[in-house]
């Protein structure tokens, strides 16, 4: 659970670096970069969901 807490941080990180690029600077690359991250994010974030269930009912 620690791995996915990590890598939702740096996915995170990412997607707001990108966003803010494609915000800031017009930068168009950055904004399909931050929309490929926040689909891949989506899917860890789900995972993380199914995880977290699983560890509250122990």
């Amino acid at each position: 659970m620690n791995e996915l807490i990590e890598k939702i941080k740096e996915m995170s990180s990412a997607f707001v670096a990108e966003a803010s690029m494609q915000a800031e600077k017009g930068n168009k690359a950055a904004g399909t970069r931050a929309r490929k991250i926040s689909l891949d994010l989506e899917k860890v974030l789900k995972e993380f969901r199914k995880v977290s269930l699983e560890e509250s009912k122990k």
